[in-house]
């Protein structure tokens, strides 16, 4: 007998991804995956709505994951949508025509959420010395940080405080255009994301924390892993080689300096960037700047992993309690857990 496969969706302000996988030990084992730029949230801080060529976009790579999900059946899926249907006025219309057109029915999640999303991805990551993590994930439209408590009696973390900051690599690449490329204009990204970044620390005393020991600084996004690939000097990015690599900061500050040294073309030409994401990398790179200027830990792991491993885990989490307790359950790719 076969195991079960399950199924998750996310739909970012940049990318739609998708993975399927089955259970295996205390975590799982990947069978099927797509990944896709969309660039939904294209436009959207300037108009307040996801434009036309955006949405068809982000439709094209929906019709393309429903058909994966045809090919495969899965026992359950759990589909997201994210800052970019958060933020604009027809987001919920789009999200009604996607279930209209694929049968995808996809919800649109708090940021709360997508921080205890990442959390329980990350989760296996924490080590016993570990009394606190922050964790941040710098998105397309958005970064979240999640300040986390590990309690030694308590099975799994626990969030206690989360913070969303409207600015993502999407929305600083179309609201600044060249300017990151620039000393002066990265340094400004840095300045502004670090001040919106201190009430969060004020109010969590998290620098006081960190000065006490026992905080492990995590990144799960583009803009890490990137960082992490550079740092190592891989000929080509593997994740199998970065999630979990935990790096001396100074390693990702050096590596980060590369990047920004190189330009738009020596970015385009690297293995570990590629032409899709030029525009991007360097905004990431100010909002992780900033994050290491507020909260100088001196070392960083970096997950290759977030929402769609968090929604798995839950998935397969929420089945094996329904059979303990004999509990029924719905059943379709199309169904929500």
């Amino acid at each position: 007998m076969h195991a079960p496969s399950y199924a998750a969706l996310d739909l970012g302000t940049n990318n739609c991804r998708l993975l399927v996988a089955t259970p295996s030990g205390g975590g799982f084992r990947v069978v099927d995956s797509f990944s896709r730029i969309v660039r939904l949230g294209e436009g959207l801080v300037a108009t307040g709505i996801l434009s036309d060529a955006a949405m068809d976009r982000a439709m094209a790579a929906l019709r393309a994951c429903a058909d994966k999900l045809h090919r495969r059946p899965v026992r359950a899926l759990q589909a997201v949508a994210t800052e970019a249907c958060r933020r604009a006025t027809n987001g919920p219309a789009f999200l009604a025509r996607v279930e209209q057109e694929t049968g995808l029915r996809l919800r649109t999640i708090s940021a709360r959420e997508e921080a205890e999303l990442a959390m329980e991805s990350c989760a296996p990551l924490l080590e016993s010395e570990d009394r606190r993590a922050l964790l941040f994930d710098i998105g397309g439209g958005s970064t979240e940080i999640a300040w986390i408590r590990i309690q030694p009696h308590r099975p799994a973390p626990e969030l206690i405080g989360y913070l969303s900051v409207p600015v993502g690599v999407v929305t600083l690449s179309e609201r600044g255009g060249p300017s990151c490329f620039t000393e002066a204009g990265f340094h400004a990204v840095v300045n502004e994301v670090a001040e919106r970044l201190s009430g969060f620390d004020a109010v969590h005393r998290i620098a006081q924390e960190i000065r006490s020991g026992g905080v492990r600084l995590m990144g799960t996004s583009g803009t890490v892993t990137t960082l992490a690939g550079v740092a190592m000097a891989l000929p080509r990015y593997r994740r199998p080689l970065v999630d979990g690599q935990t790096l001396d900061a100074c390693l990702a500050d050096q590596a980060l300096g590369d990047l920004f040294a190189l330009g738009r073309e020596g970015l385009a030409a690297h293995p570990c960037v590629g032409p899709e994401r030029v525009e991007f990398v360097l905004p990431g790179c100010a909002v992780y700047a900033a994050i290491r200027r507020v909260w100088p830990v001196p070392r960083l792991t970096v997950a290759d992993r977030g929402l769609r491993e968090g929604m798995l885990l839950r998935l397969m989490r929420a089945d094996r309690h329904a059979a303990r307790s004999h509990a029924p359950r719905r059943q379709g790719w199309h169904g929500q857990a």
